[in-house]
This record gives structure tokens, C-alpha cells and sequence, in this order.
């Protein structure tokens, strides 16, 4: 088998390719919104994240520092009937998941490989923890799922609230579609100039929605730089949550979140 080829047991009709691509997709294995680094059947239209094709149940068990006392087995579906939620994004897990069995917890393959440490520029750092300490910057509340905060502890932001940011941006364009485009995001949404450069990335909805304080006087000028730190640590947890936590990912992000 070639480099960047591999042959899938989700998908066995065809080899899946290794391509980078910079419009947004929904992954056929967890039903999560990816960019960037993807396994694709362009016969079939079919499109996995990195860490969901590279899933297997072949594969050991998987441990979680989060869940010490938990062993994840990666399932093709979750077990049962009723409907499961990832416990890192708290959204639906329909799909491709590490799931305990003694425990009863659910991971995306994605949210499970979230880095535990991000650095952006200006030696901004950020780590992932299983909750919040401090009010989100999005939705200004403590609770929800894992979050990202900053290491000097002002900046905090679920991994909930990027999920939905990313679905309410992109879901038009996977489920209401544009010239005809349903499932996917492809060169079509590009022609439809739903994005700058022709890349098809529209922008996210409400990525510059704060819950600091606005207005002018004296802290004006910190709220701004408070902001601008905010905003930088966004295009970097993003492109975590999308499954490429790279700088050509984050680049990307930040070119639609200034809009």
C-alpha cells in the first residue's frame, strides 16, 4: 500500500487518501466538523479526521488522565439505545467513540486526543483541564465540559462552546446546503464566495462574542489587550478541536475570525 493510503474497515469499498485541505468537512466516522488533515474516497465522498481513521477496535484500550480508573474501547457506534454525549465537548456521540464500559463515559476519537498543552504566540499558554475554574470567555459560565485556560488563569474557554460555534456556523452547509450541497463543504461553496480567497470558510458565528466588560475610560485598553489575547487563544483551540491542532490550521482560523 502507498504512502497516505490506507484501507478502512468503515469504509472498505475503497482506499482512503491522505489530503490537506483547507474547507471544512463532516467526518463520516464521529459526524464532527473537521479541517485540515483528512482521509478521503473521493469516489464516495467519504471523509474521516485523522485520529477517526487511525481508530480501530483491533487497537488496546485506551486510558485517560482525566479518568484514571477508566479503560476506553474504541466502538464503530455507542453501545445501547439512548442517545450518549462525549464527556469532553458534550455533544452527541452517534458515531465513531472511545467508550467505558465499567463507567459509562464517551469520548470522540478527537476530544480524546486533545492536546493537553497548547502554545500560541507571544508565549501564550494553555492547558486543558476537565473543568473550569473561572468563568468561560464565551458563555461566562463555570461549568460544561473540559475547557482550555490560560496559564496565567484570566482566560478560560470550553471545548463545549467551540463545538457550537463550529456547528452553528457550518451546519448549513452540511445538512441546509448551497447550489445543491448537502453533506459536504466542496470547491462549489468556494464559487459561492462563502469565504475569503475562495477557500468556502465561512466565518464563525459568534467568535467575537465576549462577556467582558465594554466600554472607555481607564481599563479600555486593557479590556482590548485582554481581548486580542482571547481571540489569539480561540484560533488555537479551535484548530485543536477541529483535529489539527497545526499553525497552517490556526493561520487558517485566524483569517475568518477577523472578518
Amino acid at each position: 500500500m502507498k504512502y497516505g493510503e490506507l484501507l478502512h474497515f468503515g469504509h472498505p469499498q475503497h482506499k482512503l487518501h491522505f489530503e490537506y485541505s483547507e474547507l471544512p468537512f463532516r467526518c463520516d466516522g464521529c459526524g464532527e466538523v473537521g479541517l485540515g488533515s483528512r482521509f478521503r474516497c473521493y469516489t464516495c465522498d467519504f471523509d474521516l479526521h485523522r485520529h477517526c481513521a487511525c481508530a480501530s477496535p483491533a487497537d488496546a484500550a485506551l486510558r485517560h488522565p482525566f479518568y484514571r480508573k477508566c479503560l476506553f474501547h474504541f466502538l464503530p457506534r455507542p453501545p445501547g439505545d439512548a442517545t450518549r454525549f462525549c464527556n469532553a465537548c458534550g455533544r452527541k456521540a452517534g458515531g465513531f467513540v472511545y467508550h467505558c464500559r465499567a463507567c459509562g463515559y464517551d469520548l470522540h476519537p478527537c476530544c480524546a486526543a486533545l492536546p493537553h498543552s497548547l502554545e500560541a504566540e507571544g508565549g501564550l499558554r494553555l492547558s486543558l483541564r476537565s473543568r473550569a475554574a473561572a468563568p468561560c470567555h464565551r458563555c461566562g459560565r463555570k461549568g460544561r465540559s473540559w475547557s482550555y485556560r490560560s496559564e496565567c488563569g484570566k482566560y478560560e474557554l470550553h471545548v463545549a462552546c467551540v463545538t457550537e460555534m463550529l456547528a452553528e456556523s457550518w451546519h448549513e452547509l452540511y445538512y441546509g446546503g448551497v447550489r445543491g450541497v448537502g453533506k459536504k463543504a466542496t470547491t462549489v461553496t468556494a464559487a459561492a464566495g462563502l469565504g475569503a480567497g475562495g477557500r468556502g470558510v465561512p466565518s464563525i458565528r459568534g467568535a467575537g462574542v465576549s462577556h467582558h466588560g465594554r466600554g472607555g475610560g481607564k481599563g479600555s485598553s486593557k479590556v482590548k489587550r485582554c481581548c486580542e489575547v482571547a481571540a489569539m487563544a480561540l484560533q488555537f483551540v479551535v484548530s485543536a478541536v477541529l483535529g489539527d491542532p497545526t499553525a497552517i490550521i490556526a493561520g487558517v482560523v485566524a483569517s475568518f475570525l477577523s472578518r
